[in-house]
């Protein structure tokens, strides 16, 4: 008997709880049993569902969607025909258990035969069986269905529960565990499909309680869609058997032959097995990754997946690449009732660099008692290059350290402690503070009615080390500060909104290798502050429009050249200036250096509310202050006496945009920045610009960056990301991308390019490609953006 071609795939359907088929019942609703309980899930997985602690198995693909277009969900255990009961003698039919028979014709035969035939119909429980003849035979206990049977649960269209059995005939025994079933036409969990000329099954343990085992003969199995005039699928796998094991939730494979468009591409004379569709984690191999890169060559990587119970995993992914380099990468994840960790790493060896290079990067986080939640974080890498040479990171600094925090309503208490680790070219580390402590409690303070308004008091530890013991240059830093905060608002006449603020900061510094700095150093700051806004509503038919002007007075007392030279700048170098930050009292970052004298914000903001949701609005500041002297030199623009800043922002539907400008007093742009996002089922863009104009101790700096992803058509879809430095006109990196996705087949490519080296290095250029069959376990392809490309059957 040949192999039989893969059959028009069934819409697939679900069918509900089995209930015991005892000897005296009738034909029909024997029937009716015995599809329920071929199709309903493992009893565990009707019960309340506890997903395992980890993400589900995922194949080092980038996201897509199921092959079926659906949304991912969390589904029961599903396994068509080899649920053939749990029903037993000793279990009666419970009340419900009733079933609905219509036919053309039913006949009688004594108390022991029964038959139904014409078009019956049987409906139980939500289940729904069509087949022309069924036949029990109580003295023989054998039930007899003569198809073609179709079972269906009509209430479950378009769910996660939707499931399909087809089969020409079928014969059972009474107690409904073992049978054969003939033509049979199986889908498991509306993805992979299985034509087999005979199906056998059977309990896998005593009394049923080791799950069901199905064995199909002769079988094509696919989770391609399959029509009637063209019946050749994309891709199928063919066997001489297939078994599938419920308790395992596992598929073997004897003799299996992968055909491509019905051709024969690969075969292999023993036995292989896989997951099942409804399988989130299972120990074996994942779908393997083409790569090629200028620096290494063609290469191929081929992760394996080890699950240590429900709460851990293990991935081993070896990555070899034309005779160039040994590459062993690696992740543990483990979940806990309380937190979970995760350790990524690799190690290498190449022609790139001697010696052996690799990376270790590790995170974890913990819930502890109190509202305290633990962090701690480990990065590693052998040396600047391998980051890049490898495409593990982008990021220029890698961080090493603990945190502890707990934030309530009136009480915040951050500690954290680390090492930094520079990876930028030029840098030298041991003149960077490598070794970073920070300690911070800030508390919401009770006050009397008669003063009103709210109070806080915090108290802030910082220290930092350079492992170079150079004068000023190795500079080390321990600081202890205070700081009182109160503010009060009131509406006065006119609308006007009026709110008074006063801080008062306390620092004391000691400081280490350097000689200008030398010892203790204590400095203390009192700030006040005084800020109306007058919001104006106007209803315009078909919006509103929201006015806002706004002044801002502040003063501190100002700080002689000598106190300032006695405390190094080494927090309030960079400052920005944005709508969250432009009407402060101190708009300098960090507290080595703050804004002193007299200064003023006077600004306008308009906003207007579009009737059909979204909003655009723009806001003009004018900066003025009466003291420079203080300004760190990288602080432009606030070393000008006069600024403006413009700022504007559009929120319609899918897109959004925001944009400032600072110019300094001459008119110029001292800095600026531009973002944009615009989605749509078809689209999704993220662009930004951004610009800093020199200054006496910086270089201009100006980049331009995107990131996008289109439809091309139906289940194609394009996506590029790009940087370009504007103030070196020179690109920094480019990638192009393609994702293919049908019914039962993910395809990612990337070709990537990268300008961003080392002085000396030549640009890297890699690409990469992975392929994933549908229908065996899960993976994150169910969650990518764009559709799924359906082949379509002619009726």
């Amino acid at each position: 008997m040949s192999t039989p071609r893969m059959p028009v795939a069934p819409t697939p359907h679900a069918c509900g709880r089995p209930s015991r088929f005892p000897q005296h019942i009738t034909g029909p609703l024997a029937l009716c049993l015995l599809a329920t309980l071929a199709l309903t899930p493992p009893v565990a997985a009707q019960q309340a569902v506890r997903g395992p602690a980890l993400a589900p198995l995922t194949a080092p693909l980038g996201p897509s969607a199921r092959p079926d277009g659906s949304e991912a969900t969390i589904q029961p255990q599903f396994v068509p025909a080899s649920r053939l009961g749990d029903a037993t003698p000793e279990r009666p039919v419970g009340p419900g258990a009733e079933a609905t028979l219509l036919a053309d014709q039913v006949t009688l035969s004594g108390d022991r035969q029964l038959e139904a035939s014409g078009g019956v119909v049987v409906w139980y429980q939500g289940t729904r069986l069509v087949a022309p003849r069924v036949l029990y035979d109580g003295a023989a206990d054998r039930l007899r269905i003569e198809g073609p049977i179709h079972l269906s649960r009509p209430g479950d269209r378009g769910t996660d529960r939707e499931a399909a059995l087809i089969a020409d005939a079928a014969t059972l025994d009474a107690t409904l565990r073992e049978g054969i079933l003939r033509g049979a036409r199986l889908v498991l969990a509306r993805e992979l499909q299985l034509a087999a000329t005979e199906v056998r099954v059977r309990d896998s343990g005593p009394n049923g309680e080791g799950g069901r085992v199905t064995v199909l003969d002769r079988v094509a199995a696919s989770s391609c869609r399959v029509c009637a005039s063209n019946p050749t699928p994309l891709w199928e796998i063919r066997a001489r058997r297939i078994t599938h094991d419920t308790a395992t939730h596992r598929l073997t494979f004897e003799r299996p032959q992968f055909r491509a468009f019905g051709l024969p591409v690969a075969a292999v004379p023993f036995a292989i097995s896989a997951p099942d569709p409804t399988v989130d984690r299972m120990t074996g191999f994942l779908p393997p990754i083409l790569r090629t890169t200028s620096h290494l060559g063609f290469g191929v990587q081929v992760p394996w997946f080890r699950t240590l119970g429900d709460s851990a995993d293990l991935t081993l992914a070896p990555y070899l690449a034309a005779s160039r380099t040994a590459t062993l990468n690696t992740r543990y994840r483990q979940a806990f009732a309380n937190g979970a960790l995760e350790w990524r790493g690799a190690l290498s060896r190449d022609d790139l660099k001697d010696g052996t290079r690799g990376y270790s990067f590790a995170a974890a986080e913990f819930a502890l008692p109190q509202d305290f939640q633990l962090g701690a974080q480990l990065q590693w890498t052998s040396d600047r290059d391998y980051l890049d040479d490898y495409g593990i990171t982008d990021a220029d600094t890698l961080w090493s350290g603990v945190t502890l925090q707990r934030v309530r309503r009136e009480q915040l208490i951050a500690l954290s402690g680390g090492a930094y680790r520079t990876l930028r070219e030029g840098e030298d580390q041991d003149l960077l503070p490598t070794q970073v402590l920070d300690a911070q409690w800030q508390q919401v303070l009770p006050l009397p009615s008669a003063i009103g308004g709210r109070a806080t008091l915090g108290w802030m530890l910082h220290g930092h080390r350079r492992p170079s013991g150079l004068d000023d240059l190795g500079r080390d830093v321990a600081r202890a500060s205070m700081r009182f905060d109160w503010q009060r608002s009131e509406v006065l006449a006119g609308g006007v909104l009026a709110e008074a603020a006063l801080r008062l900061d306390a620092d004391a510094w000691q400081i280490s290798d350097d000689r200008d700095s030398q010892g203790l150093t204590a400095r203390a700051k009192p700030t006040v502050g005084l800020t109306f806004r007058w919001p104006l509503v106007r209803g315009a038919g078909a919006g509103a429009d929201v006015i806002e002007p706004v002044l801002a007075l502040a003063w501190s007392p100002r700080r002689s050249a000598q106190d300032e030279l006695r405390v190094p700048n080494e927090d309030s170098v960079f400052p920005e200036l944005d709508e969250g930050n432009i009407y402060a009292l101190n708009r300098l970052p960090g507290r080595d250096r703050t804004e002193t004298g007299l200064r003023a914000a006077a600004g306008v903001g308009w906003t207007r509310l579009l009737s059909g949701g979204g909003s655009v609005g723009v806001t003009l500041v004018h900066l003025w202050r009466d003291d420079q002297d203080g300004m760190p030199a990288s602080a432009a623009p606030l070393q000008d006496p006069q600024n403006w800043m413009l700022g504007a922002n559009v929120q319609r539907g899918g897109l959004a945009a925001a944009g400032r400008a600072v110019l300094d007093e001459d008119g110029d742009l001292a800095s600026g920045d531009l973002r944009l996002g615009w989605v749509r089922p078809d689209l999704q863009l993220t662009a930004g610009f951004a610009h800093v104009a020199a200054t006496d101790t910086t270089d201009r700096n100006s980049q331009i960056g995107f990131d996008a992803g289109w439809q091309v058509r139906e289940g194609l879809w394009a996506r590029a990301s790009g940087r370009y430095d504007l103030s070196l006109d020179q690109a920094q990196k480019l990638a192009l991308g393609v994702s293919w996705r049908n019914e039962c087949l993910s395809l990612e490519a990337e070709v990537d390019r990268d300008w961003d080296l080392p002085a000396g290095s030549r640009p890297d250029t890699g690409f990469n490609l992975s392929v994933r069959l549908g229908g065996f376990g899960r993976s994150d392809a169910d969650r990518a953006a764009g559709t799924v490309a359906r082949r379509s059957c002619m009726r």
